[in-house]
């Protein structure tokens, strides 16, 4: 399995507002498979069966924008500090999540981005 890269895009995750509805589409129109965390969250398999590249969440809102890409840091804390430095602004301070810390962030044209650790 590969790495993730610290600061490269590392995951792609889409709002749901029905989790068994939206695999279900995605199944049939692409086939995708799925590993599934309970009812709040399914990630999505690798095509190579090594990983995952994303994630349908429930907890996150749907956009007509697009889906939240995720990145990958070795250190959270001081991503967001760089974030902060570097004029972003924090929508979702760090918090846990099953495998991991991660945090939400606004680049200067509002684009939302989460990063991601896994301690």
């Amino acid at each position: 399995m590969k790495l993730p890269q610290h600061h490269a895009i590392s995951y792609i995750e889409f709002g749901v507002t029905d989790l068994a509805a939206t695999k279900a589409f995605y199944e049939a129109a692409f086939g995708w498979e799925f590993n599934d965390y309970g009812p709040a969250y399914s990630g999505i398999k690798s095509p190579d069966g090594e990983g995952e590249v994303g994630g349908l969440n429930p907890r996150l809102e749907p956009s007509g924008a697009g889906p939240l890409v995720l990145l990958f840091s070795t250190d959270l804390d001081a991503t967001v500090t760089a974030v902060q430095h570097a004029g972003g602004t924090i929508a979702a301070p760090p918090y846990e999540f099953p495998g991991g810390r991660r945090f939400e962030f606004l680049d200067p044209s509002g684009n939302r981005l989460g990063v991601y650790a896994d301690q």
